[in-house]
């Protein structure tokens, strides 16, 4: 299993597309996912999305974004859209896709990260610290979280 810059792939964009379309697309035109997907795949630029595949196979995704929260631009940047193919669940392919987008973050000299959910408790598990509710448009409420990329902070609990 490889993590790679979709920009590497790119033959997995309509995958990617629809797979954040079906998760967290809720109201939105398949378009504008497509739009981020592929303003995602400029090398070194931000936004970033990777990927998770094992030779052709396509079986995670997660976003590096300037902003996932239209109402907290003050927070930057942004671990967003987290997604891993059904069959790929339970084997760990959650943290790896953070860790990785960590370590991409804190290689480019980002000192934290930022994330919203609308669930709780999962990401508290992968060092996350919960830091209030956000307001996602329309009417949404979310829970924020931002995890320290400096030091010893943010380890795994599990």
């Amino acid at each position: 299993m490889n993590i790679l810059p979709l920009h590497c792939v790119p033959h997995h964009a309509e995958r990617v597309t629809d797979w954040l379309w079906q998760e967290f697309g809720d109201g939105l035109p398949r378009e504008f996912l497509a739009s981020v997907i592929e303003h995602s795949q400029t090398p070194g630029a931000l936004p970033m999305t990777f990927v998770a595949v094992d030779g052709e196979q396509l079986l995670g995704t997660v976003g590096l974004w300037r902003c996932d929260l239209i109402t907290r631009q003050d927070l930057f940047p942004w671990l967003a859209a987290l997604y891993v193919d059904v069959a790929a669940r339970g084997k760990g392919l959650a943290g790896q896709l953070q860790e990785h987008v960590m370590g991409y973050a804190a290689k480019a000299g980002y000192s934290e990260l930022h994330l919203w959910s609308a669930c709780r408790d999962f990401y508290e598990r992968y060092g996350w610290q919960y830091i209030g509710d956000g307001l996602e448009y329309p009417n949404k409420t979310v829970h924020l979280y931002r995890y320290s990329l400096t030091g010893s902070a943010g380890a795994t609990t599990e």
